[in-house]
C-alpha cells in the first residue's frame, strides 16, 4: 500500500522540477525580475497547496449541486438579449461573416497579413473565441453560420424527420473536424494563405451542411460541429448561460461540473490539448535541431521538400496528441488502483470535464501575445478586407500598438492563467471524485494521481512557453 500510493508522489515531486522552463522563449526573460525556473516550482507549489486545502476543506461535493429554479422571468436584459429578434440577428452577422471570409480568401490579395480571412479565422475566431466563450458563455451558439444554414435547410426538409443521431458516434465527428482544422494551421505549408483558408472554410461548411442534412441542424451541430462543441464546453466554465428564455447568471465551474460527456468528448479536448502542445514545441529548437530533421530525412525522397515538412509535421502533431492521451490515462489507471470498484472508462469519462479549463488555458496563454498584438489588425483589415486599398469604417490607416502590453506582463499573464486553470481543474476533479467515491479518503487517495496530472500539465505549458521560439 505504501509503494502504491508514493507513486503519484513521485511523479508529482519529477514533474515539479522545471529545468528546462529556463531556455528561451516568447518574451525577454532576461529582463524578469525572478528566475524562469522559479516560476515552474511556484507553479507546482501551488497546486500542491490548493489539493492540500481541498482535502481538509471541501469534505462534501458543491459544484454538482442540482441547478437552481429560474428565478423568474429574468431581467430585461437577459429576456432582450435572449429573444428571437436577436437570435435572428446573430444568425445573420454569424452568416455575413462567413461570407466576407470565403469572398476576401478567393477574391482579396494572397498576403496573409493584408486579407481579412487568415487574420479573422486564426486570432479572432480560433483564439478570441476562448476569452469571449469563457467570460461570455456560448456566444458562438448564438453566431455558429453552420447551424443557422442548418436550420434553413430543416424548414426546407417540410416535415420529413431527420435521422436520429447515432449514440455511439458521440463527438467523434467533432474531434475530427477539430483535428482536421489543426492540420490547416499547423501542418500545412500554406494553410494561412487566404485562398486555402476560404477553400477550406467551403469544405468544412458543406461537410456541415451535409451532417446537419441527415440528423438536422440541432444534433448535428450539438455533436458533430467542432467549434460548437469545444467553445460550448469552454463556455460551461463561465457565469452566464441562456435559460428559461432569458440571459442568467450561475456558480462558475457548476455548469461544467454537472456535465455528462458522451463519447468522444475525451478525443476533443486531447486533441484541443495535444496540438497546442505541438504548436509550442514546433517553436522551440528541441523540434528544429533534434526531433524534424530525421523525420523529414526520412519523408524527403519520397516526397520532396515541402511535403516532407508536412509529412514530419503531421508525425509531431500525432505525437502530441497521443502523448497527452496516454498522460490522462496513466492518470486514470492510477486513480483506479486506490478501489472503489470503478470501471477504467467510467473514470476517464467521469475526470474528462477536468481537462476543459486546461484546454482552455493551454490554448490562451500559448497565443496571449498573437491575441493582443495580431488581433489589432482586425481594425484595419475590417475596412480593407481584400487588401484593394478601401477604407470601408475609416479604421484603415489604424496601426498595431505593440506598446499595448509589454513582454514582462505577457508572461506573467500566461503563468497566472496557466495556473488558474489548473486550480480550476484540481477543484472540478475532486468535487467529483467525492461524488463517485463513498468514502472521502478514497476520494482524496484518488486525487493523488490527478494531481500528478495537472502538475505534469502545468510544468508541460511553462516549459512550452519558455522555448517556444528558441
Amino acid at each position: 500500500m505504501r509503494l502504491r500510493h508514493g507513486l503519484p508522489l513521485a511523479a508529482v515531486a519529477s514533474l515539479a522540477v522545471p529545468e528546462a522552463a529556463g531556455a528561451h522563449g516568447l518574451v525577454q526573460r532576461a529582463d524578469l525580475p525572478i528566475p524562469e525556473w522559479l516560476f515552474g516550482w511556484a507553479a507546482a507549489a501551488v497546486l500542491v497547496v490548493s489539493f492540500v486545502a481541498l482535502a481538509v476543506l471541501w469534505d462534501e461535493p458543491r459544484l454538482e449541486r442540482p441547478a437552481g429554479g429560474s428565478g423568474g422571468r429574468g431581467s430585461a436584459v437577459g429576456r432582450a438579449l435572449a429573444s428571437r429578434p436577436v437570435a435572428l440577428a446573430c444568425q445573420a452577422v454569424g452568416v455575413a461573416l462567413l461570407a466576407v471570409v470565403v469572398w476576401a480568401g478567393l477574391a482579396g490579395t494572397q498576403s496573409p497579413d493584408a486579407n481579412f480571412a487568415p487574420t479573422f479565422v486564426f486570432v479572432a475566431f480560433w483564439v478570441g473565441l476562448v476569452v469571449v466563450s469563457v467570460v461570455l458563455g456560448d456566444v458562438l451558439r448564438a453566431f455558429n453560420p453552420w447551424l443557422a444554414l442548418g436550420r434553413l435547410l430543416d424548414r426546407a426538409r417540410g416535415g420529413r424527420t431527420p435521422r436520429p443521431f447515432p449514440e455511439r458516434l458521440g463527438h467523434w465527428p467533432a474531434a475530427a473536424g477539430l483535428l482536421a482544422f489543426t492540420l490547416l494551421e499547423l501542418v500545412v505549408v500554406d494553410g494561412s494563405q487566404p485562398r486555402t483558408v476560404a477553400l477550406a472554410t467551403l469544405v468544412y461548411t458543406a461537410v456541415q451542411l451535409a451532417g446537419a442534412a441527415r440528423y438536422g441542424a440541432e444534433a448535428w451541430v450539438d455533436h458533430g460541429e467542432a467549434f460548437n462543441v469545444l467553445f460550448g464546453l469552454f463556455a460551461r466554465i463561465g457565469a452566464f448561460e441562456v435559460r428559461d428564455g432569458a440571459v442568467r447568471t450561475r456558480a462558475p465551474l457548476a455548469a461544467l461540473a454537472r456535465s455528462q460527456p458522451g463519447p468522444g468528448v475525451v478525443a476533443v479536448l486531447v486533441v484541443a490539448i495535444g496540438t497546442v502542445t505541438f504548436d509550442g514545441l514546433s517553436s522551440g529548437a528541441l523540434w528544429r535541431d533534434t526531433l524534424q530533421p530525421p523525420l523529414f530525412d526520412l519523408f524527403e525522397p519520397l516526397v520532396g521538400g515541402t511535403r516532407a515538412e508536412e509529412l514530419a509535421a503531421l508525425m509531431g502533431l500525432l505525437s502530441c496528441v497521443a502523448a497527452v492521451g496516454a498522460f490522462y490515462r496513466l492518470g486514470i489507471a492510477g486513480a483506479r488502483t486506490v478501489g472503489g470498484g470503478l470501471s477504467e472508462e467510467r473514470l476517464r469519462r467521469a475526470f474528462i470535464h477536468s481537462l476543459v479549463p486546461i484546454a482552455a488555458v493551454y490554448a490562451l496563454a500559448h497565443y496571449l501575445s498573437f491575441l493582443v498584438f495580431n488581433g489589432q489588425a482586425l481594425a484595419y483589415l475590417a475596412s480593407d478586407p481584400l487588401g484593394h486599398g478601401w477604407d470601408l469604417f475609416g479604421t484603415a490607416s489604424s496601426a498595431i500598438d505593440f506598446g499595448v502590453l509589454s513582454q514582462n506582463a505577457i508572461w506573467y499573464l500566461q503563468v497566472g492563467l496557466v495556473v488558474l486553470g489548473h486550480v480550476a481543474a484540481l477543484a472540478l476533479a475532486h468535487d467529483r471524485a467525492l461524488v463517485l467515491y463513498d468514502r472521502a479518503q478514497l476520494a482524496v487517495r484518488s486525487q493523488l494521481w490527478m494531481l500528478a496530472v495537472m502538475v505534469g500539465f502545468t510544468t508541460l505549458a511553462l516549459w512550452l512557453l519558455a522555448a517556444a521560439g528558441a
